[in-house]
């Protein structure tokens, strides 16, 4: 075997996390011989208990430090190492996805053919995408482009040999710590790709305009770390974005409803550059070959997101400014395994 190890990460997913399980073990039983562990970040529901029925690894985080999705996934990672010394492969997964079949094979083949790629992701999708407005939206997002990428997901196979040369995720960040991995393993020459494949699906269980919300504040916190860490880089990490969302999100609103007086109401017309926003954005995504409707809810969402974005940034700035330790940002309601 590919001496292969599994690290799930979760908090309350109750039912969910039973199915990530039960996919997980389907997949690997003919594989013999495979590690499992599922680090919890201090969940309220039998989830714990759930995994150890399963007769899964269980590692609870204590509360000396602060959650994060980055500390559960060191912890699973280093975990296996030390107990498996001669893994060569680990598969991260979220404790509310499935593990696609087959998914395991097509990656390890990937990564055994080609010795510069650090991780291998495929397609993540919504379970009830059309459930919600929300879920078609995340389902989208996971629709990222086949080929090299600039990063991935929490669900990935990665090389043990090139996660150990950046000594792992950023335990300090509460989110976007993917990508600021990734960045760190392009900066040593690794190579991550995006598989034209089903790896996953998962359950984004957003059904309130306050998740959401919720969901794009924490976007708007990573990015703005994200600059604080990389963006005077020669790659400038993040600082497109980290400006566009200052402009869309707080600039222009400011200037258009701040000189109305001076300019005789004209600078009303600067609000006329969301509309052209979102055209633009609607066009990216027909081009993409996505539905006239999923394409138009969301160049709205995209353009009405700024606003929550630029929350984040700030917040990121005041905490940051105020040395206050950060704090996991949740979307998710909470699912035990008897609501189904």
């Amino acid at each position: 075997m590919n001496h292969l190890g599994i690290v799930i990460i979760g908090r309350n997913e109750g039912e969910r996390l039973i199915n990530c399980l039960q996919s997980l073990i389907k997949e690997v039983t003919p594989l013999n011989h495979v590690p499992i562990v599922y680090v919890d970040s201090g969940s309220t529901d039998n989830s714990i208990q759930a995994a150890k029925d399963l007769r899964v690894n269980v590692i609870e985080l204590d509360t000396s430090r602060p959650f994060t999705a980055a500390r559960g996934r060191n912890t699973g990672f280093w975990w296996l190492i030390q107990q498996h010394p001669d893994l060569d492969y680990v598969q991260f997964i979220d404790g509310d996805c499935i593990l696609v079949s087959g998914w395991l094979s097509l990656a390890l083949k990937t990564l055994e053919e080609n010795q510069q790629l650090a991780i291998a992701c495929g397609r993540r999708r919504e379970k009830f995408p059309d459930a919600t407005p929300y879920n078609r939206l995340a389902d989208m997002e996971w629709n990222t482009a086949v080929g090299e990428a600039m990063a991935c997901g929490g669900d990935a196979l990665m090389r043990v040999k090139a996660i150990k040369s950046v000594n792992g995720f950023n335990d300090s960040l509460i989110c976007g710590e993917e990508p600021e991995m990734c960045f760190r393993l392009r900066r040593q020459g690794w190579k991550i790709l995006r598989l034209d494949a089903d790896m996953t699906v998962h359950d984004a269980a957003m059904t309130q305009f306050s998740q959401w919300w919720t969901r794009m504040v924490r976007s708007g916190w990573a990015v703005a770390q994200g600059v604080a860490m990389y963006g005077a880089s020669p790659e400038r990490y993040m600082v497109r974005q980290y400006y566009s969302n200052w402009f869309w999100g707080l600039i222009l609103p400011l200037m258009a409803l701040g000189f109305p007086w001076l300019t005789s109401g004209l600078s009303l017309l600067l609000f006329l550059g969301y509309p052209v926003l979102g055209w633009r954005i609607y066009q990216n995504r027909r081009r993409k070959g996505d539905l006239f409707s999923h394409s138009r809810l969301y160049a709205i969402t995209c353009v009405f997101a700024k606003f929550p974005h630029i929350i984040g940034q700030i917040k990121y700035s005041i905490t940051r400014w105020q040395g206050q330790q950060a704090t996991l940002i949740e979307y998710k309601n909470p699912l035990s395994s008897n609501d189904g």
